[in-house]
């Protein structure tokens, strides 16, 4: 075919038909048999290279599951994997639940019903930046209960909810072994990286967890990651931004990657991180290159930590993760498209990457040939340019390659390449914030204060309910995690005779806690906080109420169920002379678990104590409330909580999770430009310096109705609920910019009567939406065009053609491929390496 430029259905039905090597699986669940050697899982005897991605049920909505699943194996997942959470099943002891967001089983058979495997991440401890780590709190009542160690409690609890989960999937056939989805387990999670603080045993526990699985008879093989001495047969697994070193600890077991990093999870008060698709993708092709045949991406999709699901503590409501699809379910350009390109080109050498095993080779410093040759002729190699300064010109074969810095490029014939991890073709997609108000219900005088109705929580003990004791209570053990509040309450009596306590004096309150948060609500990294605070005494009875939150419990590290919580001492009070110091910690205070608000279901909206009258704005410990239409349109929905302080806050009853707009993050330590050459840290890329850590608050469409909405908020600190608005999500630009030395788009090719020729390079335009076109062109020049998305400009060399050319190809198409090459453009600069920039617009 000669045309260099096609619109949508043309350039469709072009790569349909001339697509070669390169075969869509369609997965069959009629019974099926898993097993491993040291090259892959077998599926009925045959080895597969397998891709997966984490998707975690309860961080979305059962109404968007099917189009995550969707986006997954369009971007060429085979495997999606999940966590199990122990807490959202079991909340009470021996009392189930798998409804809504947590019908685990509807989950997987929905992932069936596409093609696809699953993963099922028992654990049950899961971490996942997860409250608890996914622990019940029930469990740490139980008495001589110490957690993941040897110890009977414990091991005789996980079994019971382990086999519960095991039993339910058994029967509901979702095991691969009864014709379902389920080809992998997990048991226990990265224990590996502190059982050295158990001893003895946590080795023996090790053991235990291991043959408890295996006696469960899944009919799939079991993995632990991050355990170097997992039990045969227990397959060891890698996590890390970074797994092609890793060799499991028998020459019988296949290399696998449960966890690779797509990014790093949020804390309030920190910048955002994210993590280029360029290293992501080449420490995917390093991994495969190096002799790996399952990896996963953590996550795929991230999501949103909705209620109280959120650990660490300071763990955001957001769970985004820079995931290729986005906390809304989005496709994230070009993370997503790039990685679909690389899966396609890894899964034309699967032929022979399970047929034999690969031999390396060194082309020079920093450079690595492997190859995947069989008798029969098959061959596949990657060329590695693992250093990060220069690129170089490698030999390979008795053809000369150009290798990037840190780079990998995929040669399904040992010969011509398809694919390089530096060099993108996917397009980028530029997303806009859409702010909208909200539509009130509006009385006849049209003020939104109208719209609105408050309650006042009542400071210090307002419950019937309350524990008085002799000394200062933590606060886990108190509250058992069933509110993030607790009230401590106590007096101090002030005789006439106390020279340093005179009456109207002023004094200071020293508090010190173990609380998340305390006065003007600043987290700390260490969990204490010591805090001085003006009080006023007046000759008789002064009554101190300190009020202590949490933002989520501790999920990682050994021992953590010993983390506590709350305000621990020492409590003082000490006159403003310094001259006398009353120790406060061991008499007796009174206590109350949760708000009075709580206790009268005030998140619900249905109060009858709501006040309509004389409004109040930036009060603390105010509960709000209002009713509102949805905003028209089937975008992504978010609030703006933008001039609110720190809270919660519940749409129709449901909560969307913990808010904190008023905590910004660092002014420093954010880059324009991140270099994705080297290794990749936590700390590498970040950005959103010096604004809010989190501004928007996702808000699923399906938990809106038409009109008669209630937004229910509670205000710890003070803020003004009018200027809470909604924002929509939508696409702003598609941006791709191709140089015309780029490989084609993967699995193109095209033959002539001379043989195999491959396409030239060719960028690609899509909107993400099926209503949508592009609509105009904002932005196209071939040349030596310089900048990003959003920011292109013209380079001193560039095509009149370049314009109306992309113009009349793609304006009016929801898609449109364009040929990267003079032959299109002309040569506007002869002998210059060019290149094709274009931004484009959607629209209906």
């Amino acid at each position: 075919m000669n045309n260099k430029i096609m619109s949508g259905k043309m350039c469709m039905m072009m790569m349909m038909l001339i697509m070669v090597g390169f075969l869509i699986a369609t997965t069959s669940f009629a019974s099926s048999n898993v097993t491993y050697d040291h090259r892959a899982l077998l599926i009925d005897g045959k080895r597969r290279v397998l891709v997966s991605g984490s998707i975690h049920y309860p961080r979305s909505t059962p109404e968007m599951w099917p189009d995550l699943i969707k986006k997954s194996k369009e971007g060429g997942l085979d495997i999606i994997e999940t966590y199990v959470f122990w807490d959202l099943h079991e909340p009470a002891k021996g009392q189930y639940d798998f409804s809504d967001r947590k019908d685990l089983v509807k989950f997987v058979k929905l992932i069936g019903e596409a093609g696809l495997y699953v993963h099922l991440r028992i654990g049950p401890y899961v971490c996942a930046e997860w409250n608890y780590g996914g622990f019940p709190l029930w469990l740490h009542f139980i008495p001589g209960m110490q957690f993941r160690t040897d110890n009977e409690p414990f091991k005789k609890e996980m079994q019971k909810f382990t086999a519960y989960i095991v039993d339910l999937m058994k029967k509901n056939k979702l095991y691969s072994s009864q014709g379902g989805p389920i080809i992998l387990s997990q048991i226990e999670n990265e224990y590996g990286n502190i059982d050295s603080h158990y001893g003895s045993a946590g080795k023996s526990y090790i053991k235990w967890a291991a043959n408890m699985a295996l006696s469960l008879d899944t009919g799939v093989p079991w993995v632990m990651c991050q355990q170097a001495d997992a039990p045969d047969p227990i397959i060891n697994t890698c996590n890390g931004f970074y797994c092609d070193q890793f060799t499991p600890n028998s020459n019988q077991k296949p290399k696998m990657w449960t966890e690779n990093w797509s990014g790093w999870f949020t804390s309030f008060g920190g910048t955002i991180p994210y993590r280029p698709v360029e290293d992501l993708a080449f420490s995917v092709a390093r991994f495969y290159q190096r002799g790996g045949t399952m990896q996963n991406y953590y996550m795929y999709h991230g999501g949103t930590n909705f209620g109280h699901t959120s650990g660490g503590p300071f763990i955001t409501t957001s769970y985004d993760y820079d995931a290729p699809l986005d906390e809304y379910g989005d496709v994230r350009q070009p993370k997503w498209g790039h990685l679909k390109d690389l899966h396609k080109a890894i899964k034309l050498c699967e032929a022979v990457m399970v047929a034999t095993d690969p031999t390396h080779s060194s082309l020079g410093p920093n450079l690595e040939a492997t190859t995947y040759k069989t008798k029969s002729g098959l061959c596949a190699a990657f060329l590695a340019n693992v250093g990060n300064q220069s690129s170089a010109t490698v030999k390979f074969k008795g053809n000369s390659y150009q290798l990037p810095a840190w780079s990998v490029s995929i040669l399904p014939d040992c010969k011509n390449v398809v694919l390089n991890t530096a060099k993108i073709n996917s397009m980028a997609v530029l997303p806009k914030v859409i702010p909208q108000s909200l539509k009130y219900n509006l009385d006849s005088s049209g003020d939104i204060q109208s719209s609105w109705a408050w309650f006042r929580e009542p400071v210090g003990i307002s419950k019937t309910q309350t524990v008085t004791k002799l000394g200062l209570l933590e606060q886990i053990n108190t509250t058992a995690d069933k509110s993030d509040y607790l009230w401590y309450s106590s007096s101090i009596i002030i005789k006439d005779d106390e020279p340093a306590l005179q009456n109207g004096s002023q004094a200071v309150l020293h508090v010190q806690s173990l609380a998340e948060a305390a006065t003007r609500f600043a987290p700390t990294g260490d969990h204490k906080i010591s805090v001085d605070i003006p009080a006023t005494l007046n000759v008789g009875k002064n009554t101190i109420d300190l009020l202590s939150l949490t933002v989520g419990l501790a999920n990682y590290g050994a021992k953590f169920e010993l983390i506590g919580a709350g305000v621990t001492g020492p409590v003082s009070l000490r006159s403003s002379n310094g001259r006398l110091t009353l120790d406060l910690s061991s008499q007796s205070w009174t206590y109350q678990v949760g708000l009075k608000g709580e206790d009268l279901d005030l998140p619900s909206g249905s109060s009858s104590l709501w006040d309509s009258s004389a409004f109040p704005k930036n009060q603390p410990l105010t509960w709000y409330k209002t009713s509102f239409e949805a905003p028209t349109g089937a975008d992504p929905l978010a609030l703006d909580f933008t001039g609110m302080g720190k809270g919660e806050a519940w749409v129709n009853g449901r909560s969307i999770g913990r808010y904190w707009p008023t905590l910004s993050s660092p002014e420093s330590g954010c880059k324009d430009h991140c270099d994705y050459k080297g290794a990749y840290t936590s700390n590498k890329c970040r950005k959103n310096c010096g604004k809010p850590t989190q501004e928007l608050y996702h808000v699923p469409r399906s938990w809106i109705k038409p009109s008669d909405n209630v937004l229910v908020v509670f205000e710890e600190i003070g803020g003004d609920p009018t200027q809470i608005s909604f924002a929509t999500k939508q696409v702003g630009s598609l941006c791709s910019h191709v140089s015309d030395s780029h490989p084609p788009p993967v699995g193109m090719w095209n033959t002539d009567q001379t043989g195999e020729k491959k396409l030239g390079p060719m960028l690609l335009l899509e909107c993400p939406s099926p209503n949508h076109v592009i609509s105009s062109i904002k932005f196209a020049s071939f040349g030596t065009p310089q900048g990003s998305c959003g920011s292109y400009t013209h380079g001193k060399c560039t095509s009149v053609q370049a314009l109306p050319l992309v113009q009349k190809a793609c304006v009016g198409a929801r898609s449109c491929s364009i040929g990267v090459s003079i032959d299109t453009f002309g040569d506007p600069c002869r002998g210059v390496k060019k290149s094709l920039a274009v931004e484009a617009i959607c629209g209906q």
